[in-house]
């Protein structure tokens, strides 16, 4: 049922090109192990990519947990259960922050500056850096 409604709910799909560099991000991240700072990196780049689409965005944040839940960092770990409880409906209401990384540290509404590779992937790369910052939200 949730997810008849999630998908009945998010009006657009996931671009191939977009998808496919979400899935390589996992999947880098998986590769990585035991080396948890890349682990984090590539599940901070593949939640970055994720946020407009309400599916991908909270699988982003299961695989943040479950690396938090690894590296027993208890902080962590309720912080991305927060995030796996909201992430759905911010991406359907496309009130998600900006370039947010997706870590508890980031702060859960706090829009972050994309990195210039994703903007010109998500398509955001006639925006500023400093407006579409501003701006906090997907659209």
């Amino acid at each position: 049922m949730l997810k008849t409604c999630i998908t009945a709910c998010t009006p657009k799909a996931m671009p191939a090109a977009v998808r496919a560099a979400f899935e390589a991000e996992l999947r880098r991240a998986r590769d990585a192990a035991p080396d948890t700072a890349t682990m984090w990196d590539a599940l901070e780049r593949a939640h970055i990519i994720s946020q407009a689409w309400a599916r991908p965005h909270t699988r982003a944040h299961w695989h943040m947990f479950r690396l938090a839940v690894r590296c027993r960092d208890r902080a962590e770990t309720v912080g991305q259960v927060v995030r796996i409880l909201v992430a759905g409906a911010g991406s359907v209401s496309g009130r998600v922050p900006y370039g947010n990384t997706g870590r508890t540290a980031a702060g859960l509404l706090t829009p972050m500056p994309l990195p210039e590779d994703l903007r010109v992937l998500l398509g955001r790369a006639r925006e500023r850096p400093e407006t579409a910052q501003a701006l906090g939200t997907v659209s």
